[in-house]
């Protein structure tokens, strides 16, 4: 996926962000607030059935937006993450673990109805901000 930053706003070219008329970031003072982020890739929802391999790939689309805002990895201070079913939460807790290691920012975790695609299991929002 190919972001696309213009000024403070940063733009993936997801189907959402057009349709429902937000950014994939927002680049605020020395923060970049990244909108909520599935395991669509290209328009297809990626890895179908397995909330850990979502996560991991919302968090990887996540991510490359603090980085196209100028921020990485280790300056993210901010996880949250919406589930649609209660056995969710480890998998995605350990996908969560996996990504950010020593990191260990703030998280919190919800279980909703469900997302806007029933094939989506999980979304990630993340906030980073530069030291």
């Amino acid at each position: 996926m190919s972001m696309e930053s213009t000024g403070m706003r940063v733009f993936s070219g997801g189907i959402w962000e057009e349709k429902y008329g937000y950014a994939r970031a927002v680049i605020a003072g020395g923060r970049v607030i990244v909108s909520g982020c599935t395991s669509t890739v290209a328009g297809e929802v990626r890895h179908v059935g397995d909330a850990h391999l979502q996560a991991l790939t919302a968090m990887e689309i996540a991510l490359e937006a603090v980085a196209k805002g100028g921020l990485s990895r280790e300056d993210v201070v901010m996880v949250r993450y919406y589930v649609v079913e209660q056995r969710h939460f480890d998998p995605v807790g350990a996908a969560i673990a996996e990504v950010f290691g020593t990191v260990r920012p703030a998280c919190t975790g919800v279980r909703v109805a469900g997302l806007v695609d029933p094939r989506m299991l999980v979304e990630i929002e993340i906030e980073a901000h530069r030291a």
